[in-house]
């Protein structure tokens, strides 16, 4: 029970570090939770701060919830801790205690969990979120559909034999809680009013 706990602890410290905010702060001055969406992630960072600061955010957001997972999975030697660690920094990155409980939608960190639990299988995410943007320009629709998706391809692989049951339930539980922090994003994309990539980063945060 220990090793579950203290992998817990590392991920949500890890997953709190606000990496957007302090990256959109050096770029460009000010809070970017004040613009756009009002969040932290790569996406509010591209609109409010530009595609480099967007890219470091990415990949330090991504290695929130890789980190704990390979440690659960290499140093406690259990992949029921990896995924646990993993659930636990996407839960940092969307309520972080270094940033008063207000984060990004936690996709980059799932993303990342799943590239620590399972690097094969996560190759092929990419792709099915490069199509789904491509096509819409939209990447809360990425998002919205991208992770279920992703999701029930490694629940079948879990139910087939072919990958561990604790990362099934490590994706079923980030899908509920990216599902939950995009309700606003899904509202407007029923009502049109969802920006597209390069709109939205001057107006004020929305939520």
């Amino acid at each position: 029970m220990i090793d579950y706990v203290l992998n817990a602890l590392l991920g949500y410290f890890l997953g709190s570090l606000p990496w957007g905010l302090i990256v959109g702060y050096l770029a460009t001055g000010r809070d970017i939770r004040e613009s756009g969406s009002g969040k932290t992630g790569t996406t509010n960072v591209l609109r409010t701060a530009g595609k480099v600061p967007a890219v470091i955010v990415m990949v330090l957001d991504i290695a929130k919830g890789a980190v704990p997972a390979l440690v659960g999975r290499y140093v406690f030697d259990s992949n029921e801790v990896a995924a646990v660690g993993a659930g636990a920094a996407i839960v940092g990155h969307v309520w972080p205690v270094f940033a008063g409980f207000r984060g990004g939608r936690g996709v980059a960190s799932t993303y990342g969990g799943i590239l620590g639990l399972a690097p094969g299988i996560s190759l092929l995410f990419p792709l099915i979120g490069a199509v789904l943007v491509g096509a819409t320009r939209y990447v809360s629709f990425m998002s919205v559909v991208g992770v279920p998706i992703c999701a029930a391809i490694i629940c079948g692989l879990a139910i087939a034999g072919k990958t561990d049951p604790a990362f099934a339930w490590y994706a079923l539980f980030a899908t509920a809680l990216v599902e939950y922090k995009h309700i606003p994003n899904i509202r407007r994309l029923l009502n049109g009013t969802e920006p597209r990539i390069g709109q939205g980063g001057d107006r004020p945060a929305t939520g």
